[in-house]
């Protein structure tokens, strides 16, 4: 099998089973990011899309059909094996053979967090039936240990909209609206990911220095946008054309050269942010929220106040409330106590 290094990057030309078996470690990967072969005659894509092929690069593996369940549960098992306690998969799919890429996650310990909707900007043409402009994004992870998941790494939890709403539960939404990347007149894959849509998944789901893989190299999309991020990157690609082609573009890319174009979360600075409340805090916050509804404030004053002494965000507090039978429905807090 052909090995490509570059810096703290291995990719490896053959088949991601077998491959997987002799060059990855159990429990070694962070975070996978895999978009395989879709099993609907892959090389006739272009068909659908009205797609020139002078520039797509050949050699495209499809996988017939009939074989679609196997092949899924062979390459999800090795994924199983690969990740680490508490590392992140991220599963790419169209509709077709979706059935055995979730029967095949069933035989695994591996969890369901999120099944993801992706909507793209132009579909497949038809004549007869609505127009399919959606891949799923099946997002499990591997239990044992803490999942890494950056809450405030693309917007902080504070910052709103003109118009009063969250940011960030926006971007954490499960239909993601990324439109697919134009490349005219670039040697490319088949079916490449945008680069937006894998910066997401590996900003949300790993940390600089982390190992992301990626079964199915193909363009090498997720290797370029990981080590972008300052991630190190592994994984394999079965077509030699594609390959080697792909491979030297690796050579090229800088560590981090992604990272100054993130945009810059204003992220909280509570003091007790995600810290358990203890007994005494408890007891602090009832006291507190019985001596300012007896002044006659509002429920949403009470909040902002308690908040700051407590150093902690609206939720937490309100949610900490709730628990105790200090809030309610009402505006006034005068009515907890009727």
């Amino acid at each position: 099998m052909k090995q490509v290094s570059h810096q703290n990057n291995a990719f490896y030309n053959g088949d991601c089973v077998t491959g997987a078996q002799e060059y990855i470690p159990d429990n070694s990967v962070d975070l996978l990011i895999t978009d395989p072969p879709y099993g609907i005659k892959g090389d006739q894509l272009h068909k659908h899309y009205n797609r020139n092929e002078k520039y797509i690069i050949g050699g495209y593996v499809e996988i017939p059909q009939k074989e679609y369940a196997d092949f899924s549960t062979a390459w999800i098992k090795e994924a199983e094996r690969v990740l680490r306690p508490g590392g992140s998969l991220y599963i790419v799919s169209g509709y077709t053979n979706l059935v055995d890429i979730l029967n095949a996650l069933r035989t695994t310990c591996l969890s369901e967090i999120n099944h993801v909707i992706w909507k793209y900007n132009f579909g497949v043409f038809t004549r007869q039936k609505y127009v399919s402009s959606h891949y799923h994004i099946l997002f499990y992870e591997k239990p044992g240990a803490l999942r890494t998941f950056n809450l405030e790494c693309r917007y902080g939890l504070d910052e709103k909209t003109e118009e009063g709403k969250s940011l960030n539960n926006f971007d954490r939404e499960d239909v993601w609206i990324i439109n697919r990347e134009y490349k005219p007149g670039q040697a490319k894959n088949k079916n490449e990911l945008p680069t937006k849509l894998l910066i997401k998944m590996i900003q949300y789901s790993s940390n600089e220095g982390d190992l992301v893989c990626d079964f199915f190299l193909g363009g090498f999309s997720t290797a370029k946008v990981a080590i972008g991020l300052n991630r190190r990157a592994t994984g394999f690609e079965i077509s030699r054309q594609m390959f080697d082609a792909k491979s030297k573009e690796i050579e090229t890319f800088n560590p981090g050269n992604l990272i100054s174009d993130l945009r810059k979360p204003t992220v909280s600075t509570l003091e007790n942010f995600g810290n358990a409340w203890t007994d005494d805090e408890i007891h602090r916050l009832k006291e507190g929220f019985l001596q300012l509804a007896a002044r006659g404030m509002t429920k949403k004053e009470i909040v902002a106040q308690l908040g700051e002494s407590h150093g902690r965000g609206r939720f937490a507090i309100v949610n900490a409330l709730k628990k105790i039978n200090c809030y309610n429905g009402t505006k006034s807090a005068r009515t907890t106590f009727r």
